[in-house]
Order: C-alpha cells, then structure tokens, then sequence
C-alpha cells in the first residue's frame, strides 16, 4: 500500500486531503509546515508528496528539494493558489510530478495521485529492467576496485573472445560461477546456452548421464534416449564447477570431449559431434590432487589454458562496502522494503570479519539483515556476526561444519607454517620442502595468513 505524505499549514485543507487520501486506501501521514515534512521525509519513506506551493518558513518549493534529496523517485503534486502558475511551472522545472490549482475537486486529484503513483511504479520497474539488462554484458554484478579485481575485469575481457579453455581457482562463495557467466556474456556465444553443473552437488555414477546422456536401455530406468549437457550446450559454454571432485574415470571421458570434440552416450556407440567452450573451477589445490593420483595431469593442462585466481573476500577488504550496498539495493528491491543504508559501526563491523563464507556469506548476512531492519539503518544488531575483543576474528554465529572445518583448517596451517620456519630458521624453500607445497604456495599462505609480521612481532 503506498505512503503518501500530505503538506498544507491550513488545517482545513490539511484534514479535508488526509480524509480523501485515507477513503482511498491509502496510508497518509500530514505535517503542517515544511520543516515537519522534511524530518517525516528523512525517516520515513514515501510514495508521493502533496505540498502546498506557499507556506510560511520552508515553503512547497524547498520541500520538493529535500523529498527530491531524499529520493529522487518520490513523486511530488505542488497544490497552487490562482495566480501563482509561474511557481507551479518553476516546481515542475525542479522535479515535480505535476501540479494543481485550488480549489480543486477531490476526484480530480485522486486522478491524479493514482497517475503520480503509477508513474513511480513505472520508474522503479525500468531502473530495474535496466539493471537485469546491463547485469548480462557481463560486468555489471561483478564488484570491485581492488587492483586485484580490476586486473581480473581486464584478464576475463582479453580471454572472452577466444575459445581458450579457462580455470577459475577460488574458495567457495568468492563467486566464480558469476565470472563464468562473465566470460561467456563477453564472448561470440552469448546468444548461445550457458550451463552450469556442480560437480560435487550430484554422485558420481550419475554426473556421467547428466554430462553426455544415455541411450535407451543404458540403465535400468532408462526409459527413453537423454540428451546430457553437453549435447544441449552445442555452440555454447559448459561451466563445471567443482571439477576437483569429478571421478577420475570420468575425467578421462571429458578430456576427450576437449581433445576432440566429440563423445558416446552411456549405452550408445555413436558419436555425438559437439562444439562447447569449457570453463571450469575449483576450490582445491588441484596440482596436490595431481601429486595423490585424485587428478589427472593431461586434464589440467588442458582445463588451465587461461588460469584465474579469484581472491577471498578477507584479501579484497575495500570492496566490501560497495558489495554490501548491491546486497541491500537488491533485497530491499526484492523485499518490497523502504531504501536501507548502513550504520557507520555496522560498516566497521563487516570490515572487520574475516568472511569465512566469503561473498556468498556476505550476501547472506545482508539479506537477514534487510528482514531484521524495521528503520532505515542496519546496526551491527542486524547482523550475525561478532569479533573478540582482540580483533582476532571469530566464526559467525550459526556457522556450519563447513565453515568451522575450514576455520580450524586455517588455524592449523598457520601453526604449521610458523613452526617448521622456526626450524629452519626462516628458509622458506626449506620449509616449502618439509611441507610438501609449491614455494609459491607457501608465499601465498604467508601473506594470507600474515604469518611475516607475527614472526617479526616474536623478535
């Protein structure tokens, strides 16, 4: 139901609009001067404004100034005394909707209150159509002015318009499906299908049938011939996320597919000729999985033409402002809610996190926080998230085994490195050795895990 806010310092005129405006069902709020309007607009959200032209102090033209600063997209109807037209065109000049003259009859400004009204749900209805329609060129959801980001933007344009199999590396919820679906936007196939398949959301004796199909009679229970991913992505791209946890047999057959564009359905021996763009991600260390024999080393090669390493939410600590900011635009939006903004500690508070769950957890976060807000602030009350007096950074409440698996796993690698370098006296391709990772690798736990200032701390 929408709000509507009524303004006149006459209390006839005032109570007469309020009456009307309630019979039609609306929900009316009335101030009887322009500065009473002003602190009910900035705390509350309203539809529509109807303010009279000329008012003692703040008048009806300063009143459309600070609606107009609160929200842009809040209509205003000036009500006008005979006489003073070249006000009334002087407010549409500034942003009203519409005006009226007194007297006027109440019918006719139901009129136009209904056409202001419809007009505002028009605006927010295109400005959302607009985003849905810029959010497929590919960049529009991905948020970042972090070097990193940037020169991620810059590495997934010169990559989209090949065909070059590409391999995103990253923890989960960093958002690579986004990415994925980025490259194929940006790329000759993005009038084409875009599917993705979670490799680790469906059993291995499975994920082959969803992949490439079966024949009839291929299994019991195969009814009819199936056409897999594969074959419905023709032309397009395939997005394998997870790839780390695909069976090593099955490996074998998508390597294939890569090698020479073609494969046989479960059950079948023909040969189903395809032309699918691969890109592929992982959240495990795929060149340790080589080394277990869980991961063949001709699939990576050829997965890893164009390797991308997306960072973790903690190592991107600029963006998370803006990130927070879609998240409320969109749930608010979603949620049919007034606009929402931050509080100044509510931003302290997300900076702070470590965000274990990365943007998927900040996204979640946000979202409950829209529901939990009744005002126009979100508070650090809004959000399920605490820190230790000592800035040392603490899981969320409600975390998941996932996520405290992967807190402890953090805590324990960081032990470990600090350990073996005092053993060795800070040889880091000595300490690389004892614990069996790439020296790069270990550089990058170092800075992840700020393990070089804790060291220089203990001196």
């Amino acid at each position: 139901m929408p709000n509507i806010l009524v303004v006149d310092d006459k209390d006839s005129m005032r109570n007469m609009l309020t009456e009307t405006l309630l019979e039609e069902g609306y929900r009316v709020d009335a101030a009887d001067n322009g500065e009473k309007a002003l602190d009910l607009a900035r705390n509350k959200s309203y539809d529509l404004v109807v303010t009279d032209l000329k008012m003692p102090d703040v008048d009806g033209l300063q009143v459309l100034d600070g609606v107009k600063e609160v929200d842009e997209n809040t209509s205003v109807i000036v009500m006008t005394a005979y006489g003073t037209i070249e006000d009334a065109v002087a407010a549409m000049k500034k942003g009203a909707y519409d005006f009226i003259t007194k007297p006027f009859d109440t019918e006719y400004l139901c009129v136009l209150v209904n056409r202001a009204l419809e007009n505002r749900r028009l605006i927010a209805e295109n400005s959302l159509l607009r985003e849905e329609l810029f959010a497929v060129d590919g960049f529009q959801n991905i948020i970042g002015k972090t070097p990193r980001m940037v020169e991620i933007c810059k590495l997934i344009q010169k990559v989209a318009g090949s065909d070059a199999s590409v391999l995103l590396h990253g923890e989960t919820g960093t958002g690579k499906e986004l990415f994925a679906k980025s490259i194929h936007m940006l790329s000759p196939r993005r009038d084409r299908p875009f599917i993705a398949i979670n490799c680790a959301a469906i059993p291995g004796e499975l994920l082959e049938n969803e992949l490439f199909g079966s024949e009839k009679g291929a299994f019991t229970g195969a009814h009819a011939r199936k056409m897999g991913k594969f074959e419905i992505a023709n032309s397009g791209t395939v997005f394998l996320d997870e790839i780390g946890d695909m069976d090593i047999a099955l490996q074998a057959k998508l390597l294939r597919v890569l090698q020479q564009k073609n494969f046989e359905r479960l059950g079948g021996t023909k040969t189903v000729d395809v032309d699918v763009r691969i890109i592929a991600a992982s959240n495990m260390d795929l060149n340790e999985m080589i080394g277990s024999k869980r991961f063949r080393e001709d699939l990576y090669y050829r997965l890893s033409v164009f390797p991308i390493n997306i960072p973790p939410l903690r190592e991107r600590p600029e963006d998370i402002r803006d990130l927070a900011d879609h998240f409320i635009v969109r749930y608010t939006r979603e949620m049919k809610k007034p606009p929402k903004t931050l509080a100044r500690e509510a931003i302290g508070l997300l900076e702070k996190y470590h965000w274990p769950g990365n943007v998927r957890e900040l996204e979640n976060t946000i979202e409950r926080a829209v529901i939990l807000a009744e005002g126009k602030k979100i508070t650090p009350d809004h959000l399920a998230i605490r820190l230790k007096r000592t800035d040392e950074i603490q899981l969320r409440e409600g975390a998941g085994l996932k996520e405290i698996g992967a807190h402890a796993q953090m805590r324990a690698e960081k032990s470990a490195i600090i350990r073996v370098l005092k053993q060795v006296h800070n040889n880091k391709r000595k300490c690389s050795r004892i614990l069996k990772i790439d020296y790069t690798t270990l550089f990058d736990k170092l800075k992840k895990y700020k393990i070089d200032k804790d060291l220089r701390g203990e001196d």
